[in-house]
């Protein structure tokens, strides 16, 4: 059974707006496998494309060994899709809706009811329940009810914890997880680099391209700038003294804390802290960093803009 995904100098405009822009990518047959992003990046452009919703302009494409273009017949009865925006049945009950996609499919509930256990399970109580009632929570776990009702041999989530609460973000991963173990192959997009950890392979996509690749711990690796935190109660003020140095990359704030990036290995922690003590008199520590997925993100970034 193939269930890979293989992308090789995808094209895709809007117009004069290059969405996704010779994008190359490879997800391997069971893999767990993560698109990290921003709004505007081209996760959206590029999980329609597969799911055969939307076409090329060009490049290579073959999904569970399928022509999403040629073959989207075949193709759409071997994914499960669940899209960013909720786009089930609002007046349809929660069992209505399930047993509605899964007749499309020609299966029932009954017949696939082992793979929706986990996640149907928490939502079967409130099955007479209408979809558009539901908490934001309840409609995720129902929506990827839904997409794996057929028993799919690829998942392909647009950004699914979009809006929902930080504990049913988290049980949705672990859920995830649990779907992944029965040997469905997953790619899911997200615009919150947190979760990229949880994925075995990641992309970090920027403007239409895939800008690293590689296991949660691989991206970390490529970091090779000298980076500090900076821990204070003048976050904003710091800030604002940190830019004003000469051997500074970057610095961004992180909740309470300041991400300080160096151009060298010359500068380190002591030059930073003088240079903070030579212009103002506040508190703060300063430590190295292990830099993470969102570091290597933002540094991706300022790097390409130079």
């Amino acid at each position: 059974m193939d269930s890979s995904i293989v992308i090789n100098n995808l094209i895709k405009s809007y117009g004069s707006l290059r969405a996704l822009d010779n994008l190359n990518l490879r997800v391997e047959n069971g893999g767990f496998y993560g698109l990290v992003g921003p709004d505007g990046a081209g996760k959206t452009s590029l999980m329609r494309i597969i799911t055969s919703l939307l076409l090329p302009d060009d490049g290579y494409i073959r999904v569970a060994g399928l022509d999403p273009v040629k073959d989207y017949k075949k193709l759409r009865l071997k994914l499960g899709y669940m899209p960013g925006r909720f786009s089930l049945y609002q007046d349809l009950t929660v069992e209505e809706n399930l047993k509605f996609f899964a007749s499309v499919f020609g299966t029932t509930i009954k017949e696939n009811y082992n793979l929706i256990a986990p996640v149907y399970s928490q939502i079967e109580p409130f099955k007479n329940r209408r979809a558009g009632k539901l908490s934001g929570g309840m409609k995720q776990k129902l929506a990827l009810s839904c997409a794996l009702v057929h028993k799919p041999e690829i998942l392909i989530l647009d950004e699914p914890t979009t809006g929902v609460d930080a504990v049913s973000r988290r049980e949705f991963w672990d859920m995830l997880k649990d779907i992944r173990s029965k040997g469905i192959t997953i790619l899911v997009s997200t615009p919150y680099m947190e979760e990229a950890v949880l994925c075995d392979t990641i992309s970090l996509m920027f403007d239409g391209k895939i800008i690293d690749s590689g296991t949660p711990n691989e991206i970390t690796s490529h970091f090779k700038e000298p980076i500090f935190v900076v821990k204070t109660d003048f976050v904003r003020s710091l800030l604002k003294i940190i830019r004003e140095m000469p051997c500074l990359k970057s610095v961004n704030s992180f909740g309470q804390t300041l991400h300080v990036v160096l151009n060298s290995d010359d500068c380190g922690a002591k030059d930073v802290s003088e240079f903070i003590k030579s212009k103002c008199s506040f508190d703060f520590q300063i430590e190295p960093y292990s830099a993470g997925i969102e570091d290597c993100f933002i540094n991706h970034i300022i790097s390409r803009k130079k």
